[in-house]
């Protein structure tokens, strides 16, 4: 499983993670949820979720391989994760800023919170 995440998280440039690819599986396993798109013996696409499944859901990775992207993968893997969770009162994700990264949120039913009435604060190493 370790090769499959690795070949997936690289083939959107997700390197960070995968500098130390056993540390990502660790981060995987301990993941609130996962949710998972293969072909075949291939893994195409994947959701997970950390956070305590009652007051809060924080999606921190959605990632599609750029050959299945604008598929409707990654629409059915937030349905599915939110689905899975539907009382869950705040539900947050902190993504790059592109047009078609908003769009696809936005269309999630997700909004940008400096269109909101919250604000983000994020501290990244």
């Amino acid at each position: 499983m370790v090769s499959e995440l690795k070949q997936l998280y690289d083939s959107v440039e997700w390197y960070a993670y995968t500098q130390n690819p056993q540390n990502l599986y660790v981060a995987v396993q301990n993941s609130l949820s996962v949710f998972q798109a293969w072909d075949k013996d291939k893994l195409v696409g994947q959701i997970r979720a950390v956070g305590d499944g009652i007051s809060i859901l924080y999606i921190q990775d959605i990632l599609i391989s750029p050959d299945y992207q604008n598929q409707g993968i990654g629409t059915a893997l937030i349905k599915r994760m939110l689905g899975a969770y539907p009382n869950v009162r705040q539900r947050v994700l902190l993504t790059e800023e592109a047009p078609d990264v908003r769009h696809f949120y936005e269309k999630c039913g997700f909004i940008s919170a400096d269109q909101g009435e919250t604000v983000a604060f994020v501290m990244l190493q």
